[in-house]
This record gives structure tokens, C-alpha cells and sequence, in this order.
């Protein structure tokens, strides 16, 4: 079977293409400078002559508050190319793998979000990656898959290494930690929503949304509180809101998702506890 990955150098595709390769697949790993996704014939050309079996799109335009301002970009991205990249799919008979965010929600909730909520985005960034959903399940073996806060093992380039390296960083060095205290999450570690990923299509899961995310809701203060348990560290913890600084675009403050339907299709994630120790372990293991 052959895999095609796009955005393979960052935190999710880098993942993606491990798990992968660990799982006997043929991968081609394409970072941007080898396919521009917004160019939807550029996309056709590759595809078709890659004659992959799956497509797993990475890439993504995640500057949340620089959206507010490049609307056009975050569009192109998150959107027009996910069009491109389901529509060849489609056309090579390929099955297709998108990732979207909790920020199509409103965070108005008050227990995780289930796949059928319907959807309130409150920013540039969040209906852009909206729209990208709806085109990938355009394609009837399409899916959407919502992630958020994710954290692992950085890909080849480090460009996007997540919001946990700052905050480990920070505790190794005896720093103040400044985080959330206000926003509840369902963290995603990328081993695991990249072995969920394989799950999915190795299971023929019916095509569709899934919430892939580890198991349970937290808030970052509690995540950095973890974190320095498991180094054996002091926390100097820095609390702030979303009322307390000015960003751009609006967040969400209760963003946890539930993964009860990915659980249903025989693939139980690990609670986010078990995956920060695993990814703690990972990186500390010297």
C-alpha cells in the first residue's frame, strides 16, 4: 500500500510518516517545497502520477491571530487546497485524510464536544479550517479528523514543535511558566493521532468526522503542573487569561473534545496523562 504525506516535515506529518513506514507502508514524504498544495494542478500532476492508496494531508496555515490579518492565505492553506488535494484523491481512487481543529467550536460548552455539535467559528483561522473540512468530505472515502493542543517529536525541519516544548523548556530552565488557566483541552499527542490515523484506514473505518485526540479535558496550568511532577521539578506557575491578553483572534475557552466515536470504531486513545509521560520519556530519555 502507498501513502503520500504532505507537510511530511512537521510535528503531525513527521509522525504520520513514522508510524507508517513502522507499519509497512511505501511513503512518499513531500515537504512544501516539493508540492505547493495550493497550486490545484501541480497536485493533479503529482498525484497521478504517484498513484497512491492514501493521501494524508498536513499541511496547514496555524498562525491563528496572523489569519485575522492574511485572510487570503489562511484560505488558500486550510481551504482551496484541501479542494485540490480531495479532488485528486477522488480522481486516483485514493482515500483521503485531512486534520482540523477544535477552533471550529465556539467554546460556549460545558462537556466535550461531540462530532455531530454543530460547528461556531470565531475567527479567520477557525472558519478557514471549516471550510477545509467540508471539502474533504467532498470525497466520499474522506476524513476529517480534529485535533488540538498537539505535542511530540519535532520533524525533520522543528518548525512546529508545539506548545509543550516552551513550557518543558521553561521548567528546565527554573523559568516562570505563563499558561492558560481559563481554556479546558483535549490534548493530542502525534504518536498517537498518527497511530489512530493508521487505525482508521487500516480498520476500512467508515469515512467521516472523528475527534482524534488522547482521552480526557484539562486545562495547560494542569498539563505544566504534570509536567514538572514528572521531572521532578518546582512549577513557577504564571496564570494567565484570555480576558487578560489581547490576541487577535478569539479562542475558545472550553475546547475539549470527545473521542467516543473513534473509541467505537475499536481505536481507544490513552488518556493525555499517559501520553505526556511517554513524550516526557521520549525526550528526556537521555
Amino acid at each position: 500500500m502507498r501513502l503520500l504525506v504532505t507537510g511530511a516535515r512537521g510535528l503531525l506529518g513527521a509522525a504520520i510518516v513514522r508510524e507508517f513506514e513502522a507499519g509497512g507502508w511505501d511513503v512518499l514524504a513531500l515537504d512544501r517545497a516539493a508540492l505547493d498544495v495550493t497550486d490545484g494542478e501541480a497536485v493533479s500532476r503529482r498525484i497521478e502520477a504517484s498513484r497512491p492508496d492514501l493521501i494524508v494531508n498536513c499541511v496547514g496555515y496555524n498562525d491563528v491571530d496572523g489569519a485575522e490579518k492574511d485572510a487570503l492565505s489562511a484560505l488558500n492553506v486550510n481551504a482551496i487546497a484541501v479542494r485540490h488535494l480531495s479532488g485528486a484523491a477522488r480522481r486516483a481512487g485514493a482515500a483521503f485524510v485531512h486534520y482540523s481543529t477544535d477552533f471550529i467550536f465556539d467554546g460556549e460548552a460545558d462537556r466535550p464536544y461531540v462530532e455531530d455539535d454543530r460547528p461556531n467559528p470565531r475567527s479567520v483561522y477557525a472558519s478557514s479550517k471549516l471550510l477545509g473540512e467540508w471539502f474533504a468530505l467532498d470525497h466520499p472515502q474522506g476524513y476529517a479528523l480534529r485535533v488540538e493542543s498537539l505535542f511530540g517529536e519535532p520533524g525533520p525541519d522543528g518548525s512546529r514543535t508545539g506548545s509543550l516544548k516552551a513550557l518543558l523548556s521553561r521548567l528546565q530552565a527554573g523559568e516562570p511558566v505563563p499558561v492558560f488557566v481559563d481554556r479546558t483541552v483535549s490534548p493530542g499527542y502525534t504518536a498517537d493521532i498518527a497511530t489512530a490515523t493508521r487505525g482508521l484506514i487500516e480498520r476500512r473505518a467508515a469515512p467521516g468526522i472523528y475527534h482524534c485526540v488522547n482521552s480526557g479535558a484539562t486545562s495547560w496550568a494542569t498539563i505544566a503542573a504534570e509536567a514538572a511532577r514528572l521531572l521532578g521539578l518546582p512549577l513557577d506557575l504564571k496564570p494567565i487569561t484570555l480576558e487578560s491578553v489581547a490576541l487577535p483572534a478569539r479562542r475558545p475557552k472550553y475546547s475539549a473534545l470527545s473521542n467516543a466515536k473513534l473509541a467505537a470504531a475499536g481505536i481507544v486513545m490513552p488518556t493525555w496523562q499517559d501520553a505526556l509521560r511517554r513524550h516526557v520519556r521520549s525526550r528526556f530519555a537521555s
